[in-house]
């Protein structure tokens, strides 16, 4: 694997090495009229999408080669789309989805990381 452009752009091995494939992600850079709100300057996939794959391939394969590593591999990946579902969920909740804002940690989260601060000195 290398990296063309870092975080957007791949360049993958093949198994055999006749025929690298090209991993293009999704491209955003901050407008030039509003800061915070995202255009694309490049179309591509997007992490969601390269797990659903990967998620695919490996219960595909699963089914012809079972091994608890496998299995294993299965229940991770899974666990990965969900945690990604979960923040596109909660920054389209906040109204933030497209845009370079941060999104808000819940009032429970605010009170142990200021705790935490407050304990540490």
């Amino acid at each position: 694997m290398q990296a063309m452009r870092k975080g957007h752009l791949y360049l993958l091995d093949s198994l055999e090495g006749k025929n690298p494939q090209w991993l293009q992600f999704i491209e955003k850079m901050p407008s030039a009229i509003d800061r915070n709100m995202l255009r694309t300057v490049k179309d591509g996939t997007t992490n969601e999408e390269v797990l659903r794959v990967l998620i695919d391939r490996m219960e595909t394969l699963y089914k012809k080669l079972p091994s608890k590593e496998t299995k294993a591999a299965i229940r991770k990946a899974k666990e990965c789309l969900t945690l990604l579902e979960k923040r596109t969920a909660k920054r389209m909740a906040q109204n933030i989805e497209g845009t370079a804002l941060v999104s808000a940690p819940k009032k429970e989260s605010l009170k142990k990381f200021f705790r935490k601060i407050a304990s540490s000195k």
